[in-house]
């Protein structure tokens, strides 16, 4: 008994089996499939959301801090490459597994950017932290069919003293105000 099978606009189906050179993919739609001798999967292609925890990382200057990022990331449904990529990488995997690896490999990234700029770098400019680790780790997911569609920072942190002393010194270095500057950094980081 032949029959459609269909899946919603968040989905990909992917047909194998038999009569099927290669697997046939059909983004949010329907397709017909063969019973017993052919299959019928699908793969989700909705956003999902990452917390990319880093904790005591070594930065540049030996300083260990915590950074916590978000990401949002997809497997791509409109690039047919991405999505046989991701098929080939994902299908027959849950949700929460596919979430898993991207999740390690963007913990990687941002751990790898930690390593290489400084304390002050990532603490007072946190959008070129961000930028870089949304560069580094999207053209690694691209390879797997996944699309790292934001990537923000969260909190950074440490046990509160390394990094305000070394901002405190940062800071004297920069400005003739070093009182008032001290004390408006102690308001400011030290909670």
């Amino acid at each position: 008994m032949p029959g459609f099978v269909t899946c919603g606009p968040n989905e990909a189906l992917v047909v194998s089996g038999c009569c099927l050179a290669t697997p046939t993919i059909v983004p949010g739609g329907r397709v017909f499939v063969w019973p017993l001798i052919q299959r019928a999967q699908k793969l989700t292609l909705n956003t999902m959301t990452l917390t990319i925890e880093s904790p005591k990382v070594y930065t540049q200057q030996g300083v260990p801090i915590s950074v916590t990022g978000i990401a949002q990331v997809k497997i791509q449904g409109q690039n047919m490459e991405m999505l046989r990529s991701a098929c080939e990488q994902f299908l027959g995997k849950t949700t929460k597994q596919i979430m898993n690896i991207a999740k390690e490999t963007l913990e990687g990234h941002q751990r790898a950017i930690m390593c290489t700029m400084s304390v002050e770098e990532i603490y007072k400019d946190r959008k070129k932290f961000s930028k870089q680790v949304f560069e580094v780790a999207s053209s690694d997911l691209i390879n797997m069919g996944i699309t790292v569609v934001s990537y923000t920072i969260k909190d950074i942190n440490d046990d509160q003293v390394n990094v305000f002393n070394i901002l405190c010194e940062f800071s004297f270095k920069r400005n003739s105000d070093m009182p008032f500057e001290f004390v408006d950094m102690k308001k400011n980081y030290m909670h």
